[in-house]
């Protein structure tokens, strides 16, 4: 069984300053699977990244609220997380084999950071890991664009670390 993951999909990510590339495409792309594996009986967990106290995304800040777009019904599994990587310093390794499951489906944001962090632990942690090619964002950057930047992890992650799929061929 495969479970799936949406990080940091927050209030101040997603509606901040810098807008999230195909943002609302994203969204769309996270609630058909959120309903695919409700009707599969896959577990679905939502991290949120949350800082130090006094940080704007301190716990309990507004900004760390997932977005409410993603409907949530109250049978997922949410988490704080306070590292790029969904694995360090939180119980969801530990979860996901009591659950039985031998896989993660990773989506959410950012891209260059906790997507990219938790794809890579996912496999040092003894879990297959699936990347939704169409699951995850970030912003554009004074360097790359937003498009490049999820491009590029595609390429980079798939083979070594992860599988990446695109959501319209993933079942769980």
């Amino acid at each position: 069984m495969y479970a799936l993951l949406i990080l940091d999909m927050q209030v101040g990510l997603v509606h901040g300053p810098d807008k999230p590339w195909r943002g609302e495409a994203v969204i769309d792309t996270l609630t058909a699977l959120m309903r695919d594996a409700r009707e599969r009986g896959a577990p679905i967990f939502l991290a949120r990244h949350v800082g130090p106290a006094g940080s704007p995304i301190e716990p309990g800040s507004p900004l760390t609220e997932l977005v409410q777009e993603l409907e949530l019904t109250g049978d997922e599994r949410i988490f704080q997380k306070t590292r790029p990587s969904a694995f360090v310093q939180t119980d969801l390794a530990s979860q996901l084999r009591q659950l039985g499951c031998e896989g993660i489906v990773v989506t959410g944001m950012k891209t260059q950071y906790c997507v990219d962090s938790t794809c890579r632990a996912a496999r040092d942690c003894g879990f297959d890991a699936v990347l939704i090619a169409d699951g995850h964002t970030c912003s554009d950057t004074p360097t790359l664009s937003a498009e490049a930047i999820i491009a590029h992890h595609n390429a980079t992650l798939a083979g070594p670390f992860c599988r990446v799929v695109q959501a319209k061929d993933w079942r769980f």
